[in-house]
């Protein structure tokens, strides 16, 4: 009951299997015809490394997408072969060495067909620890709470520079 041409076969309601060679159909189809490039906000949009293609372009005007180490802006043409460096929220930076040009959004498992990830791990979240966590319904912080809190988070010299100056 699958449609034409998609490399899938169905056994019944719920099952759906795809032949091997499914992925790459996805992946031709997606492919530029030769000779045409393909805008780095749309390649990074089709790798599935922004949700969509205008936060492709919005990072590279803010100067968080970098191509070989420079700056660029999104109508900039990406090649195989090339590194580029995504910053994230968080703080987070993905490293990709691009491996094929796609200009048409596929599945995940084809999108990282196309890049090479060197991206540093994640830290592991032991070391992400929330800091000052309350209880819920333990009320509002007294204020001994507050200023252990704020201890606790290496504001405490901020605070104590904020109440001397006001007390002068």
């Amino acid at each position: 009951m699958a449609s034409e041409g998609t490399g899938e076969r169905t056994d019944g309601p719920g099952t759906t299997h795809r032949h091997p060679g499914a992925t790459a159909a996805a992946a031709e189809a997606a492919r530029p015809t030769s000779g045409e490039s393909v805008r780095i906000d749309s390649w990074i949009w089709s790798v599935r490394l922004v949700k969509t293609r205008s936060m492709g372009a919005t990072a590279c005007r803010g100067g968080h997408v970098r191509v070989n180490g420079e700056r660029v802006k999104p109508a900039y043409a990406v090649r195989v072969g090339d590194e580029v460096r995504l910053r994230q929220a968080g703080g987070h930076e993905r490293i990709v060495v691009v491996k094929r040009l796609i200009r048409k959004r596929v599945g995940a498992p084809v999108a990282a067909e196309c890049y090479v990830d060197n991206s540093p791990p994640p830290p592991p979240r032991e070391a992400i620890a929330p800091a000052g966590i309350r209880d819920r319904g333990a009320g509002r912080p007294t204020k001994r709470d507050r200023r252990d809190l704020e201890r606790l988070r290496g504001l405490a010299d901020s605070a104590n520079a904020a109440r001397a100056r006001r007390d002068d």
